[in-house]
């Protein structure tokens, strides 16, 4: 028989999970690369919400696509690590 302690404990951790989850699908991350020629803003999805390019930036074509695979590999890093905090808080092993 499972110990109605236990088994309240795990739908009190299963509510937290969900609820820091949530939060993370809010929260969001900015990466910056270039010294400012491309910003990528990522949520805790992890989803990109944002990419500016600066002028300077979008003049150099050849460096461009570089710079942003960057600046979105930085969020995405970001993101991850969040959200890795974010579950980790909750004292749950191996997260």
């Amino acid at each position: 028989m499972i110990n109605r302690k236990m088994l309240k404990q795990a739908q009190e951790l299963q509510s937290r999970i969900l609820k820091a989850q949530e939060e993370i699908t809010k929260m969001t991350v900015e990466a910056t690369v270039g010294g400012g020629a491309v910003t990528v803003v990522m949520t805790g999805q992890p989803r990109v919400q944002e990419v500016r390019i600066s002028p300077e930036a979008a003049a150099d074509p050849e460096v461009l696509p570089d710079l942003i695979v960057a600046a979105v590999n930085e969020a995405l890093n970001k993101a991850q690590e969040m959200a890795s905090q974010r579950l980790g808080g909750l004292g749950i092993p191996g997260m």
